[in-house]
């Protein structure tokens, strides 16, 4: 597998910056989600890291190795896009085995049968193996087009939503299987999402990235318990950080014009009072809606607690975060 290395990297498309001056490195062997809005530029990092798109400037290596020039065959990446891609005349079988029959790769038929019958019983479509594509629902066209990545031993995997078609559960259970699989593999995979879960579970480092910037890259736990900026800190957690007024409790630092408080900095049954407007019961946790001089935030109590519309209840922000007029973190 191989680290991947983008370094100053821009891409416009006509008058549009996709990406802009953007450097990053995936290290060898990590599992990294971009998450950003819909024309972050996630969708695009994939794109230059594949080939299939030319950076205006700036150069991307992989394994030490410099890409210009190279096609994506040359690369030896497998990229799954969020609009499944299958052959519709070929079987299911026939589209997994496709890419292993390449003449760069030359897979003996015996490992060939092997491959496509390990990754299909993960993906949970054995029994799919024998029906054309175009029999398949467009769940299961999108599973047929991650094992087709799955079944290669590529330098770098790069998944563009690959999930996002899939029902709740078995989503769920694909998170565990694609973790598990680029954990025991050591492969290098780039993965983009817009779903919060995914980047939490799975990554071992997650890249925010904002107008083709990338605003902050570190694990899950570093950018949800450190993050750089209001942006930042609004791409992880649920429910969402509570972004107030930095005078609303008092005793703000200088330059604080808002305050970040996610549910677990809420301090509940001491301090100020606060109303309570809604109660989510979430059989795992209680989600609480507060009205706080005339503020609207959401924290979170114990599953089994009692609290209803209309009672009041006291808070106090721990150890919150604060910003500046910008948006930027106040150490």
């Amino acid at each position: 597998m191989a680290e991947v290395s983008l370094q100053a990297v821009t891409k416009r498309f006509g008058a549009q910056t996709a990406l802009e001056d953007l450097s990053m490195t995936v290290p060898d062997g990590s599992f990294v989600v971009l998450l950003g809005p819909t024309g972050a530029g996630k969708t695009t990092v994939l794109r230059m890291v594949s080939g299939l798109d030319k950076p205006d400037q700036g150069e991307i290596f992989i394994g030490g190795r410099s890409m210009t020039g190279l096609t994506p065959a040359q690369r030896d990446v497998a990229m799954v896009f969020q609009q499944y891609s299958l052959y519709p005349h070929l079987t299911v079988r026939e589209n997994m085995e496709f890419p292993l029959k390449s003449p760069l790769l030359r897979t003996p038929k015996a490992e060939i049968a092997r491959k496509v019958a390990e990754v299909a019983e993960i993906l949970q479509i054995s029994h799919k193996l024998d029906n054309k594509a175009t029999a398949l629902s467009g769940g299961e066209m999108q599973r047929v087009s991650i094992g087709r990545a799955l079944v290669r031993d590529p330098s770098v995997y790069l998944m563009d939503e690959p999930l996002s078609s899939l029902d709740a559960k078995l989503r769920s259970d694909l998170r565990i299987e694609l973790k598990n699989i680029q954990a025991n593999s050591g492969a290098t995979l780039i993965y983009v999402t817009h779903d919060q879960i995914e980047a939490m579970t799975m990554a071992t480092h997650v890249g925010v990235l904002d107008h083709g910037r990338l605003v902050q890259f570190g694990s899950p736990r570093e950018i949800y318990e450190n993050p750089v900026s209001i942006y930042a800190a609004g791409r992880l957690g649920q429910p969402r950080i509570n972004i107030l007024p930095a005078a609303l409790f008092g005793a703000a630092p200088a330059g604080a014009v808002s305050i970040g408080l996610r549910p677990e900095q809420i301090r509940q049954g001491e301090g100020q009072d606060s109303l309570v407007k809604r109660v989510e019961h979430l059989g795992d946790q209680t989600r609480l809606h507060l009205s706080f001089k005339d503020h609207d935030l959401v924290t979170v109590t114990e599953a089994h607690s009692r609290l209803q519309a209309g009672e009041i209840v006291k808070i106090r922000p721990e150890k919150p975060f604060y910003f500046d007029a910008s948006g930027a973190r106040i150490a």
